[in-house]
């Protein structure tokens, strides 16, 4: 059973409900678009840093010259 709590800020009530179909489908496609949304991110970082380390390779830098650099 999933439920929602509502609270009535005005009265400070507090209540408990079933979610209906509909909520728990939102919620369900809610969940969904933000893993495929995370699996996009990481994507988008790993490819960053790979084109950024062939740039590295391409100009020859050693591991030593990139360290001076970036600090």
């Amino acid at each position: 059973m999933t439920t929602a709590i509502e609270i009535n800020c005005t009265t400070g009530e507090v209540t408990e409900r079933e979610l209906t179909d509909l909520e728990i489908e939102q919620r369900e496609a809610d969940a969904a678009a933000a893993l495929e949304q995370q699996a996009t991110d990481e994507k988008e970082a790993a490819d960053k840093v790979a084109a950024r380390d062939a740039v590295y390779t391409k100009l020859g830098l050693t591991a030593e010259d990139i360290a001076a650099l970036t600090n």
